[in-house]
């Protein structure tokens, strides 16, 4: 059963069709219904008219005969069911005296009288109990002072024939009008839901960079808020870009300061110079740290996926020179084809960072794996290294932590790749690695919105 919420969330395509069946489910049998009952009124009002009709011929036909103290009629009124026995059609003419005449298909039997002033109209059962609609009247004929009580009756199953015939045609008249307004109401929703199809076709060429704006070749009012949109677009990757740009230039800026400020502290004394550079050290690390995070630019949502092996090929390289340095074997597993949402420069970040904390443990090896899978973008490195306990691996994890509680430093590396994982609504475990050190897992969601 669809909840309040689940009903808020329905596409529009699907609440402009459910509207409209509810509709034609809605309207369409009640407009039937009153045209049906118009149709049966009208049917039983001519056959009304028409039993009228037959009356006013009985009355024109019937005479009194004073020589024979009689009732004569010509029985012949132009439907031979009226000279079939029990054929359903009847008429009778009877006086308050002993005057009565019937027709033939009455036979031996007679139909019920009421008292009338004028027209009477009722429905009763026949001399088979078939339903018979009456007609009936009294009338007083010249030169006989009894009053005549006049009465035509028909059987109703000719009406019921009828109606029942324009049931039939009228139901399936109105489920092939049903299904045409559907099928031509789908065709009009689609009609009038492609441009709003066309806008988010260029949003998704948009995010994955094929476009660099919205369509705006579209009705006034997308048009509109297309170009709304790309005023937008276009303002914040230039805010975006212009913050990083800014971030690059401070970085450089205070590059050139700390080096000198710290080159300065070797004329020191020997106590000054080492307080001094603990401080310079700490500022160092605290300018890196946060231009780290100024620079980080977070889920993609309008740029293309990234080739994740051309990504980090210059990290690889630049990894691969370390290690070599430092008497490492270093492999890696970067299967080529890999894509995903991610910022290359943020993908290098993250990398960059777990691979060198590798670089600093391992004794003889440490290796990088990347793949893809259900849960998205997946890193992991492993070392040979001392490996951490499950309660330093805790610890570690924690805000502030650090992979290096033994070795000098303030764990920058794992702050950047966990603000990193963050903004990608990540996840960042540590483990024993199959080499006996540590495993490093990075999961990146990928969906890329």
């Amino acid at each position: 059963m669809m909840t309040r919420s689940s009903l808020r969330h329905l596409p529009i395509a699907t609440r402009l069709r459910v509207s409209a069946l509810v509709l034609v489910l809605v309207v369409l049998p009640v407009a039937g219904s009153i045209l049906a009952w118009n149709f049966r009124e009208a049917v039983n009002s001519a056959f009304e008219q028409r039993l009228e009709s037959l009356l006013n011929v009985v009355l024109a036909s019937v005479r009194y005969d004073p020589e024979t103290d009689t009732l004569v009629s010509n029985r012949q009124l132009g439907d031979a069911r009226f000279e079939q026995v029990f054929s359903g059609w009847y008429w009778q003419v009877r006086s308050e005296g002993s005057y009565a005449i019937t027709s033939r298909s009455l036979w031996d039997q007679r139909l019920p009288v009421t008292k009338t002033r004028g027209m009477d109209v009722r429905t009763i059962a026949g001399p088979r109990d078939e339903s018979l609609r009456l007609v009936e009247r009294d009338v007083t004929l010249p030169n006989l002072d009894a009053r005549l009580h006049i009465t035509v009756a028909a059987d109703l199953s000719e009406v019921h024939t009828e109606v029942a015939r324009f049931w039939g045609l009228l139901v399936a008249s109105l489920v092939i009008l049903g299904l045409l307004l559907v099928g031509l109401t789908a065709l009009q929703i689609r009609w009038g839901l492609e441009p709003l199809r066309r806008l988010e076709r260029s949003l998704d060429a948009v995010k994955q960079g094929r476009l660099s704006a919205l369509d705006t070749d579209l009705p006034a009012e997308l048009a509109r808020l297309s170009k709304a949109i790309n005023t937008v677009l276009k303002r914040d990757q230039t805010l975006i870009e212009r913050g990083r740009s800014a971030a690059g230039n401070l970085a450089h800026a205070m590059k050139t300061p700390v080096s000198v400020l710290m080159t300065t502290t070797e004329q020191l004394p020997e106590p000054q110079r080492s307080d001094m550079q603990v401080e310079l050290q700490r500022l160092d690390e605290a300018v890196r740290h946060h231009l780290a995070r100024a620079s980080a630019a977070g889920p993609v949502t309008l740029g293309a996926e990234q080739d994740v092996d051309k990504v980090l090929v210059p990290v690889i390289t630049g990894i691969e020179q370390l290690s070599r340095r430092r008497g490492l074997a270093f492999s890696h597993d970067v299967k080529p084809g890999i894509r995903a949402w991610i910022e290359p420069q943020d993908l290098q970040e993250l990398a960059g960072n777990l691979l060198e904390n590798a670089t600093q443990w391992a004794r003889t090896r440490f290796w990088m794996q990347v793949r893809f899978n259900t849960n998205g973008l997946e890193f992991s490195i492993d070392d040979d290294g001392p490996g951490m306990s499950e309660q330093q691996r805790s610890q570690a994890l924690e805000r502030g932590g650090r992979l290096d509680q033994t070795r000098p430093g303030s764990g920058l590396g794992l702050a950047i790749v966990r603000e990193l994982v963050d903004l990608y609504g990540g996840e960042l475990a540590l483990s024993e690695s199959p080499l006996g050190g540590l495993k490093v897992t990075v999961t990146l969601p990928n969906d890329g919105q």
